[in-house]
């Protein structure tokens, strides 16, 4: 146990999880790679869950905090904020919501407890119907919706929460269906126990459910829930935290998958577009956003500093077309990864779109989850110079993979060969 090790286990909760047997200190990184303390070089697949959305040690980004850093940090939001103004008019044109008020925050839990709030005070409802297999985040709040119980510690929740079939397509009663009667099953399955309680405040939903291993539905579910939804003037929140920003390749935001029925109520983000500095937020219809009759400010939520990372990392992910980069390098990584995974009886499925690809793991010859081969596999990875993460949730392993955005052509590759000599390894 080496002394920083040591030290952490003294002072931190035991709770608060370490990846590998050795864990890593990472002391800097330049573009997609990272280095640890003994100077090794990892390709980094994970980018701090999500965080590091277009590069490490991106130029603009550390200009634009140095630069902010040397003439103030912070004032709260009791004062104008120049580049607070600027980040909300920007991401309330990208989100799509007409009328659109954006409220920042730290995180993107305490971006969801805003959203909950906001939907339970303007609905006045208390009841909030959540997806299967779901996470949302550590508040009280978040915990209490979240459906994966590998990450709730508590039942106990200042609301009601209902959870809803659809959020994973290749396990559960309606698996064996197609698209459409799995899309049409779902909604069944709403409407029936929409009949059996008073009217919830919203749904929330992640288009892609990050912690539960990018597990998804068919494209479409969502809007076809919003017309149940909308027949009861229930709220739609999508939880963007991990899908936002033009991850999926396919999308700017994930929701857009699901847009026959227009945009949701209210959107989260979070994680990607600070490019690790502590950005979250809200983007709500206007009524929805004001229907607070308390006053309310945020200390540390739109700092200036952070502001000025938000405006330069999102200019810098426009500009080059990042999220074309996630379609077209994020394909090129799944089909290589599908190949690699074809011959391996122990991955059950490589799922994904853009760069957020996850590869299931179960025992050969079951469909039983399988986490000490993913432990094995990320340390696999490790050794060979490439850091995933993992998750899942009820009886679930899998792989998780979520490099920056302006990932090459020549890393996807190389990450995908380090991969598949750890899945070989370890079969």
């Amino acid at each position: 146990m080496n002394d920083l090790y040591a030290r952490h286990r003294r002072v931190l909760p035991d709770w608060l999880a370490l990846y590998y047997d050795q864990p890593l200190e990472i002391t800097h990184g330049e573009g997609r790679h990272v280095w640890d303390a003994q100077g090794n070089k990892y390709l980094d697949f994970f980018g701090g869950i999500l965080t590091t959305m277009t590069a490490h040690a991106l130029p603009e980004v550390t200009k634009a905090v140095s630069e902010q850093a040397g003439r103030i940090i912070h004032s709260s939001t009791l004062y104008l904020n120049r580049p607070m103004v600027e980040l909300a008019e920007r991401i309330a044109h990208l989100s799509g919501i007409p009328d659109a008020r954006v409220f920042f925050t730290t995180s993107g839990t305490e971006a969801n407890d805003t959203a909950l709030l906001l939907a339970t005070a303007h609905r006045r409802s208390n009841t909030i119907l959540a997806m299967r297999n779901s996470y949302h985040g550590r508040s009280f709040s978040a915990v209490g919706i979240t459906g994966n119980r590998g990450w709730s510690p508590t039942s106990l929740s200042p609301l009601q929460t209902l959870y809803v079939h659809g959020g994973v397509r290749t396990r559960g009663p309606y698996a064996s269906l197609d698209d459409s009667a799995f899309i049409e099953a779902c909604v069944e399955d709403l409407k029936d126990l929409l009949g059996h309680t008073r009217p919830p405040a919203a749904l929330i939903a992640e288009p892609v459910q990050g912690v539960g291993g990018f597990t998804s539905p068919p494209d479409g579910l969502y809007a076809a829930f919003r017309e149940v939804l909308n027949a009861y003037g229930i709220l739609w929140i999508a939880d963007e935290v991990q899908t936002g920003w033009g991850r999926t390749g396919d999308h700017f935001w994930g929701w857009q998958a699901h847009d026959r029925n227009g945009p949701p109520d209210i959107v989260t983000f979070a994680k990607g577009i600070g490019n690790g500095m502590s950005i979250g937020g809200v983007v709500a219809r206007s009524e929805i956003m004001n229907c607070l009759d308390a006053n309310s400010i945020s200390t540390f939520g739109g700092t200036h500093v952070t502001m000025a990372a938000g405006l330069a990392n999102l200019s810098h992910l426009l500009e080059h077309d990042l999220q074309g980069n996630a379609r077209r390098v994020g394909g090129l990584l799944i089909e290589r990864l599908r190949a690699a995974a074809a011959q391996d009886p122990g991955v059950r499925e490589v799922r994904g779109r853009g760069l957020m690809i996850g590869i299931e793991l179960t025992r050969p010859g079951t469909d039983e989850a399988d986490p000490d081969r993913a432990a094995a596999v990320l340390e696999a990875a490790r050794a060979g110079g490439l850091l995933i993460g993992k998750g899942g949730g009820h009886s679930t392993s899998a792989l998780r993979v979520a490099p920056p955005l302006s990932l090459t052509v020549a890393e996807a590759e190389e990450g995908a060969a380090i991969l598949e000599s750890a899945l070989r390894s370890t079969q």
